[in-house]
């Protein structure tokens, strides 16, 4: 009898084809179980973000109010103002949307890189109702010189493609010139890059702040006896019982000109007049980093739990005094919780919108204030969704950086 034909069943199937045939039943009923929560993920959080990428560079309006337009544009040399075709394709356009409703939109897109256009989108419209006639080059100069102008056209058929990088490079405070070069915008138009610094260096401040305060606490949680320890820790977890809106509005009500901390400043003298705490940067920070501390006190005590102190015991008896067997022995090995507490603290700071519009002033709002701009009042979301994006970038840049320096894995929560 051979190998084979010891390795199967009394009916001669095979023991591999089952253990087989066993193993895809198995994935298949793990795949059942994780099927509903993986569902859930793609339509709430993978969808939306797919979304969102695409809306950063999609770009339908010229293409599909101006079709004609971009035809009779393919053939133009670019240096000279377009010809009669041009404008007679042009008006045949404009007449087509005013009666679809559509002449706002296209007019609202190249007013985002040409100010102005949009009135002078909907002005030809109306001159077009009124039962103009060719040659329409003429009427259209003759109703506004600026119909004539180079540049404008080579935005608009620039504008005319599908997929656009103007709302990327308008994040980063670039755009592209009349000849396609990629250039800095105008000094008094460059916000973003100033945006995008103001938020970094906020997210940092707090980071360090809350690792300032948060490893004593954390450290103090990790060597108490448990009956002590956990007392402590519900008066860490505390403020997740109130919504960021609420400790956002009590931080309000202490700052204030005339609130509580500017009371007890003046009441034990250390003051002779009221402080401006909020609506300014010490308010922001303040607020942030009360918000922000368990976040950051949490993963450093999983870490710190889970190291033995035999090892501060250890180096003690070799001689080491508690300062060099603390910094030496015990804090290396925090580390993947300090750069696990600093990490999910930086980047929850890096979309904060609520803390910093109540609290802090003109000069302390964060890109996702001008996210809620762009998408509320000025309905523009394509800036709103390019601002979204640079900020997943930087999300997942910082998460790559941490995980290859410290990993993921080394965090222990729980």
């Amino acid at each position: 009898m051979t190998a084979t034909n010891l390795l199967a069943t009394s009916d001669g199937v095979p023991l591999k084809l089952l253990l087989r045939r066993a193993e895809r039943m198995n994935r298949l009923k793990s795949l059942a179980l994780v099927a509903p929560l993986l569902i859930f993920v793609m339509i709430v959080f993978i969808a939306p973000i797919a979304s969102m990428l695409a809306i950063a560079v999609q770009n339908p309006e010229v293409a599909a109010t101006l079709p004609k337009t971009l035809v009779a544009l393919k053939d133009w040399d670019g240096k000279s103002t377009p010809g009669e075709p041009v404008f007679a394709a042009f008006a045949d356009d404009l007449a087509q949307a005013q009666k679809d409703r559509t002449i706002g939109f296209v007019g609202k897109r190249i007013n985002y890189e040409v100010p102005g256009a949009r009135s002078r989108f909907l002005k030809a419209g109306r001159m077009i109702d009124a039962g103009g006639v060719p040659p329409w080059k003429d009427k259209f100069l003759s109703a506004d010189k600026d119909w004539g102008d180079v540049e404008f056209w080579t935005i608009l058929k620039r504008a005319g493609s599908t997929v656009t990088p103007y709302y990327l490079l308008t994040s980063v405070d670039l755009r592209q010139d009349a000849s396609g070069a990629i250039v800095h915008t105008q000094p008094d138009q460059s916000i973003f890059i100033d945006v995008f610094s103001r938020t970094i260096w906020i997210s940092l401040l707090v980071t360090a702040l809350t690792l300032v305060l948060g490893y004593p606490v954390a450290h103090l949680l990790a060597i108490l006896p448990n009956k002590y320890a956990n007392l402590l820790m519900i008066l860490v977890l505390l403020p997740f019982t109130t919504s960021i809106l609420v400790r956002t509005t009590a931080w309000i009500v202490l700052l204030q000109t005339n609130g509580v901390i500017n009371d007890l400043l003046m009441l034990l003298h250390l003051e002779s007049s009221r402080m401006q705490l909020i609506f300014n940067r010490v308010g922001t920070v303040l607020a942030m980093t009360h918000i922000q501390l368990p976040f950051t006190v949490l993963p450093i005590f999983s870490v710190m739990k889970s190291i033995s102190p035999n090892l501060l015991r250890a180096a003690r008896s070799l001689g080491a005094g508690p300062l060099r067997a603390f910094v030496t022995v015990y804090m290396p090995q925090t580390l993947p919780g300090v750069g696990a507490g600093c990490l999910l603290t930086f980047i929850l700071c890096l979309g904060y919108y609520i803390t910093p519009a109540l609290v802090g002033g003109p000069q302390d709002q964060m890109v996702s204030y001008f996210v809620a701009l762009y998408t509320n009042r000025d309905l523009n979301w394509g800036q709103a969704a390019a601002l979204g994006s640079l900020l997943l970038f930087i999300t997942l840049a910082l998460y790559a950086i941490f995980n290859r320096f410290v990993g993921i894995d080394k965090v222990k929560f729980g």
